[in-house]
């Protein structure tokens, strides 16, 4: 285990320098000036050149991104071009909206992949429901978003589709960041319930990928695992159906469904940018389209590297989990 930390640490520095290094070569792509943003729209030239020397951006992009990478060491990220904030400080700000958002689709994800499954195995003439949800699952994510939106907010008025809490609890800072949980730790239980009527939607939008690529995977999976000899043996000793599902065919049919719940987390990312400008969560996929808006390149590298290292963080789960499920598999 020690040794298979080392290599995931090393692999994660790897992977996030040349991440970075993308990342900083779109600057040359964008046809935006960041000086130019910084010092107005009718700046005079003299201005916009003095902010270029200032910010370094006449220095050769080596230089740029070895000054990157030496500030990024002491976890400096820079400053933002557009809230002239550190970029550090914005992150930690938007994060936990973020987060909880994140966490919560994954969890509503897996568990309407085991929906899925549960209905196919253990309930006859689901198919119609099935074919349903995949119809849901494969629509794309601003569509399906503008769509919750649309039918659960606008029209039947059931759910609020924007912002993370209502007007009445708008100033509430809790002391985690997370609106759900810190409902409870303050001793304000309607605030939780409030901030997860926010949530269900953006959630509900982006866990539907998730829960219709892992439950086919899982369902696949399940499928050649339920015609094994062990499994009829189960079977022939009396155990109901559920109670071999249970035992003998999840954990052995796990594999698949983790490796495609590490995909799908990859696709979450992404998705954080559109979902969170659809329903206004004012989290750092909100403030990652801002900042591409503006030219702010700190910003959008700043956001890179923390996606990344939750992906990262994410699939060393997914893998130990792998490990775990099947001791076939050696980390």
């Amino acid at each position: 285990m020690l040794v298979y930390l080392v290599k995931s640490i090393v692999g994660a520095v790897v992977v996030l320098l040349l991440m970075s290094f993308i990342v900083f070569g779109l600057q040359s792509v964008i046809p935006a000036d960041p000086a130019r943003a910084i010092a107005g729209p009718s700046a005079p030239p003299e201005t916009v050149e003095a902010m270029r020397k200032q910010l370094g951006l006449d220095d050769p992009a080596v230089v740029q991104y070895g000054r990157f990478l030496l500030r990024l060491a002491h976890a400096d990220l820079g400053m933002s071009v557009r809230t002239r904030q550190p970029v550090f400080d914005d992150i930690r700000q938007y994060l936990p909206a973020t987060l909880e958002l994140a966490l919560a689709s994954i969890a509503l994800g897996v568990a309407l992949s085991g929906v899925m499954t549960a209905l196919q195995f253990l309930i006859p003439g689901s198919a119609g429901i099935r074919l349903a949800l995949i119809g849901m699952g494969s629509t794309p994510i601003f569509l399906s978003a503008l769509l919750l939106a649309y039918f659960f907010w606008f029209r039947m008025d059931w759910l609020p589709g924007a912002g993370r809490l209502g007007p009445a609890y708008r100033d509430f800072a809790g002391p985690t960041g997370f609106n759900v949980i810190d409902g409870i730790l303050v001793g304000q239980p309607e605030i939780s319930v409030d901030a997860l009527r926010h949530l269900i939607l953006p959630a509900l939008a982006l866990a539907l990928p998730i829960g219709i690529a892992v439950g086919r995977s899982l369902n696949g999976a399940l499928h050649n695992v339920m015609g094994q000899a062990y499994v009829r043996t189960a079977r022939g000793k009396g155990l109901s159906e559920t109670k071999v599902l249970l035992r003998h065919g999840l954990r052995n049919a796990a594999t698949a469904p983790l490796s495609m719940l590490g995909l799908q987390v990859r696709l979450l990312l992404g998705n954080l940018l559109v979902v969170e400008r659809v329903f206004g969560w004012p989290g750092l996929g909100l403030y990652t389209v801002q900042a591409f808006a503006s030219a702010d390149l700190p910003a959008v590298l700043g956001v890179a590297i923390v996606f990344g290292i939750f992906y990262i963080l994410v699939n060393t789960l997914i893998e130990i989990g792998q490990s775990m499920a099947d001791s076939r598999i050696n980390l």
